[in-house]
């Protein structure tokens, strides 16, 4: 953020913050958290625009925008093709946005708008990234272990302690999306991605609120493919996951054919029976296969790097004249 001094000597024109809010489902909450930004804005003397990215809803969520930035002079709305999930529809959102300070956040009111302020706060101290963490999770059981295997994956993937604290409401400087301009992919973290171009990160407790209709477009199913998809395209984990089990059941192979030789040597005899044999070959078998389902991941990945599929398309684009 920038004082009131700087701002009066270099004005020119560009928001103090973006709020990019990927929305899916959201027809029913977005006037009322639109409502509520722009209400803390003006209490806060920030300039601000706010980024409402359609993900091919299948509600009249796209309707209410165009209504919304008919009324609203800080207001884009932006309408892809398809549904491309939530990071992707934040990455469309992030290379739009014009402010010097980029905030993320939910359409369902989870994340409560007063709380935008205190992300600021905490950016103003020198951090690059801010990630507003609940104070108490709001979801259920299921949910929240899914939730945990997500941040070990981006873990893994960002290899920075703040994974753990990884929240969808976020706050970062504009000026870091240049190290994935270019970045073209259907694979999309925004949380990793933002790791490219810098390691300091910081989280901050903050208020989240319960969903107030519908249900979270994040099952536990979405959530496990997720951190699945974090782990094989942006971590090398499981290729060396795969490389210590081959090597633990290559010594374990070379343990068995020492027993097997010391008994025929010492004892004069083989070990006998079918069931111990047949156990040694499905354990290497299944860790042959094993091994090979990563590789394959890894090939997948660099097969659709290689088909250069973008992570979105933008079929509308709809802003007041003035914005």
């Amino acid at each position: 953020m920038i004082s009131n001094a700087e701002r009066t000597a270099t004005d020119t024109g560009r928001p103090d913050v973006s709020v990019v809010i990927p929305v899916y489902g959201g027809a029913a909450t977005l006037p009322e958290l639109v409502s509520q930004l722009n209400a803390v804005f003006t209490a806060n003397g920030i300039r601000a625009e706010i980024e409402l990215v359609n993900d091919a809803s299948p509600d009249e969520s796209w309707e209410c925008i165009r209504k919304i930035v008919a009324a609203t002079p800080n207001v884009r709305g932006i309408n892809l093709m398809r549904n491309y999930g939530q990071h992707n529809a934040l990455l469309c959102g992030i290379r739009m946005a014009t402010g010097e300070v980029i905030v993320t956040m939910d359409d369902d009111l989870q994340h409560p708008p007063a709380e935008v302020p205190a992300l600021l706060a905490e950016l103003a101290k020198g951090y690059d990234v801010v990630y507003g963490t609940p104070r108490a999770e709001q979801h259920g059981l299921w949910r929240d272990l899914a939730s945990r295997l997500t941040k070990m994956a981006l873990s893994s993937a960002m290899g920075a302690e703040t994974a753990k604290n990884v929240s969808a409401f976020r706050g970062f400087r504009t000026d870091l999306r240049n190290a994935f301009d270019t970045y073209q992919g259907p694979f999309v973290s925004i949380d990793v991605l933002l790791t490219w171009a810098t390691t300091r990160f910081t989280s901050l407790k903050v208020r989240h609120d319960p969903r107030r209709l519908g249900n979270s477009g994040y099952t536990l199913r979405k959530l496990i493919i997720h951190a699945l998809n974090m782990m094989t395209g942006f971590s090398v984990l499981p290729l060396q996951i795969a490389s210590v089990i081959g090597f633990a059941l290559t010594v374990f192979g070379l343990l068995v054919l020492a027993y097997v030789l010391g008994r025929y040597f010492i004892a004069g005899g083989s070990v006998p029976g079918f069931p111990f044999l047949a156990s040694i070959i499905s354990i290497f078998s299944g860790a042959q296969m094993f091994a090979l389902g990563i590789i394959g991941e890894y090939i997948a990945r660099i097969h659709f790097r290689t088909m250069d599929r973008p992570p979105y398309a933008v079929r509308e684009c709809t802003a007041r004249p003035n914005f």
